[in-house]
């Protein structure tokens, strides 16, 4: 059984025309991408590195990582936005990257512990088994190499900012991009990291100010956070 949602996969697909829009619907990941690369690749030392992003969607952080020198597969479950990532791939000449329309769970039983590095950025909200991701990402990567996962708290606080305000009031993202009830506690991810032999080595929250329109990273892991860890 694969682990996506369709309706899922068709709400991003409806969207993929826009992705490499710095002004569009996925200006929050334009915007927040310096901000994760360089909390990765300061823990990680990108170059040389084979990388795998899982849930890669148009390849905006992908791309990025070939910049500082790794070598990346993008994986994802949404043609469309693979399609994009592709074409947009040809289009800067970038040649460290390829994409896979792969689940996490399939690729671990083609190349467990291939990887020196795994990402997973803003997915486990939108699958309907996250916690079946977390250990795939655990069985993708090398022993003692990093994975990295961000998503967002289900708190109140969340609902409030991630949800209410990014969404309904300052149309940051698309209404109903995130549902409160699939939202991922710091807490549940720790467990299902544990579970799958990930050691947690750090945590850090992202924080947005609406008036600057300014992303930072910081210890408020109430709503957006990321984490990392290293596979025992």
């Amino acid at each position: 059984m694969i682990n996506a949602d369709p309706q899922e996969l068709a709400k991003f697909s409806d969207l993929a025309h826009r992705w490499w829009d710095p002004e569009g619907e996925f200006r929050p990941l334009h915007q927040i991408n310096p901000l994760r690369l360089d909390w990765i690749d300061a823990q990680a030392a990108l170059s040389g590195k084979d990388v795998l992003d899982v849930g890669c969607g148009g390849g905006i952080l992908a791309e990025a990582m070939t910049g500082r020198g790794a070598r990346v597969l993008g994986i994802d479950m949404a043609g469309k936005p693979l399609k994009v990532a592709r074409l947009h791939a040809l289009e800067t000449g970038c040649t460290g990257v390829d994409y896979r329309e792969i689940a996490a769970e399939a690729l671990a039983e083609q190349s467990p512990a291939h990887y020196d590095v795994v990402t997973c950025m803003e997915l486990l909200e939108h699958v309907p088994d996250p916690a079946s991701t977390v250990a795939a990402c655990a069985r993708l990567v090398k022993p003692q190499g990093w994975v990295f996962f961000s998503t967002i708290n289900r708190s109140p606080k969340s609902f409030l900012f991630a949800i209410v305000g990014a969404e309904y009031l300052l149309r940051l993202l698309p209404r109903g991009t995130h549902e409160y009830a699939r939202l991922v506690r710091p807490s549940e991810l720790a467990r299902w990291c544990r579970d799958a032999g990930l050691e947690i080595v750090g945590t850090r929250g992202m924080q947005y100010n609406p008036l600057t329109r300014r992303y930072w990273l910081s210890d408020d892991t109430s709503v957006n956070y990321l984490l990392a860890c290293r596979r025992v």
